[in-house]
């Protein structure tokens, strides 16, 4: 593996979810691979599971790891090609991308979208710029549009908390929120459960209300219903999401009925088990009665981004 930036990435894919897996039962299997290696981190915005998970796969594979929060450490970056550098910004990303990769062996990026520009954020050009001008493999940490440790994640969740025959129906629900928040998660789950519809693994629906729709590159193949009691009956795990309009870029729609998933929702469900990547608002996002209840998998969840970020850097390792 030469970059981790979406499913496309992975070539097959159940078989990285059990590795995942065997992997959690035996961490430390694999630390000569990252004997004398550096990890570098690059944060553009703030992260909690994404840091320490990552941090901590590293280090369990031998890995040196260094952190750099650009926003408070780093220079203002410019990504911008044949402007003079007579405003706000310091550092060009041609160097400071290049520089990163002569202190780390791998590199990870997490950068979110403004929201402003649909075509600007789903162009996704500092990352690609990015992983042009450092040399080195580098992984998402969240993009514009995506995140992938996540979404792996998710995959490995739901593997390991379904053990029946059939293929269980998975939901990717929309929740409300008092902020505009990106499509990147909803966006890379979709994108990811679509792919594992292909392969067998799951049966995928999406629910939001009218002008929620994603864009149609990461719901192909999955069933989209503006109807949450409609989506979730019969459903065996419920992933709790907001996101703003995709449509009507960045913005906060109108919602009719009630979105909030409570105890009372989940009754039409097959038992299903409750998902959310966290940070997540309560009572408002998702009840904390089901969040607190014996059927929320968040902490699993959370618990899980170990095991992806591991699989990944280990495969890059093997790479490299």
């Amino acid at each position: 593996m030469k970059q981790f930036f979406s499913v496309a990435d992975v070539t097959h894919l159940s078989d990285m979810v059990d590795e995942a897996l065997r992997l959690k039962q035996a961490p430390f299997a694999y630390e000569h691979l990252g004997k004398r290696k550096t990890l570098g981190l690059v944060f553009l915005n703030p992260s909690l599971r994404t840091r320490l998970s990552t941090q901590k796969a590293a280090l369990q594979l031998g890995m040196d790891v260094m952190v750099m929060n650009m926003d408070k450490d780093g220079w203002a970056l410019e990504t911008r090609d044949g402007v003079a550098m007579n405003g706000t910004t310091v550092e060009h990303i041609r160097e400071a991308a290049a520089v990163m990769g002569q202190y780390c062996d791998v590199l990870g990026i997490r950068s979110f979208p403004k929201l402003q520009d649909r075509d600007a954020d789903y162009s996704e050009d500092l990352f690609h710029k990015f992983s042009s001008y450092c040399g080195v493999p580098v992984v998402s940490l969240e993009s514009a549009t995506r995140h992938p440790l996540q979404s792996f994640t998710d995959l490995i969740t739901i593997k390991e908390h379904w053990k029946e025959s059939r293929r269980p129906k998975v939901v990717l629900a929309w929740g409300p929120h008092v902020k505009a928040l990106p499509q990147a998660v909803p966006n890379s789950f979709s994108e990811w459960m679509c792919r594992a519809q292909a392969d067998g693994m799951v049966d995928f629906t999406v629910a939001h209300p009218a002008g929620y729709a994603l864009a149609d590159e990461f719901t192909q193949g999955a069933a989209v219903t503006n109807t949450l009691d409609e989506a979730l009956y019969g459903a065996d795990f419920v992933y709790v999401k907001n996101w703003s309009s995709y449509k009507d870029y960045g913005q906060i729609l109108p919602v009719s009925g009630q979105w909030m998933l409570d105890n009372s929702k989940l009754t039409t469900t097959n038992g299903a088990k409750v998902m959310h990547c966290l940070p997540v608002r309560r009572d408002l996002e998702l009840a904390s009665e089901v969040l607190d209840g014996p059927q929320s998998l968040v902490i699993q969840e959370a618990g899980n981004r170990v095991w992806a970020a591991q699989t990944v850097l280990k495969r890059i390792l093997e790479g490299n």
